[in-house]
């Protein structure tokens, strides 16, 4: 990926940015060994299929990680100082699933010089499985 090199002049209002990730098994192994969550709703699907799930989760915090990605290298890139991430998840994701990650500037602080991000993820059949507030300053 192309990252941006968006200065805090660059930003306002409305501006947005997106991208697509495929979630796969290597992903969820890497984040199982990372973290050491070892929840069997992330990695026994029969455990997943009593309860209703149609296989394993993907972690939420795994899928979070994108807001990373989506902040660190796209909006607004380079330039980026993650502070604070409020993130919700209406519904599960799978390995497979392909996600859109988007977001868009909701507020430009000048004093601060840092922006507010609202910002989601929906799966290949357009379901919204995360949210996110996301608050980043701008280095000069």
């Amino acid at each position: 990926c192309i990252m941006n090199h968006y200065t805090f002049e660059d930003l306002y209002v409305g501006m947005k940015e997106s991208f697509t990730v495929e979630i796969t098994e290597e992903m969820q192994r890497s984040f199982t060994n990372m973290s050491g969550d070892v929840n069997p709703m992330h990695l026994d699907k029969n455990e997943c299929l009593i309860v209703g799930y149609k296989g394993c989760l993907v972690y939420g915090m795994c899928t979070a990680s994108f807001y990373s990605t989506l902040v660190g290298v796209y909006l607004p890139g380079e330039k980026c100082l993650f502070h604070r991430c409020e993130v919700e998840w209406p519904a599960p994701v799978y390995i497979g699933d392909t996600l859109t990650v988007t977001g868009t500037v909701k507020e430009v602080d000048s004093q601060f010089r840092r922006i507010v991000i609202k910002a989601e993820m929906r799966n290949q059949d357009k379901v919204k499985v995360s949210r996110a507030k996301l608050t980043v300053g701008v280095r000069e």
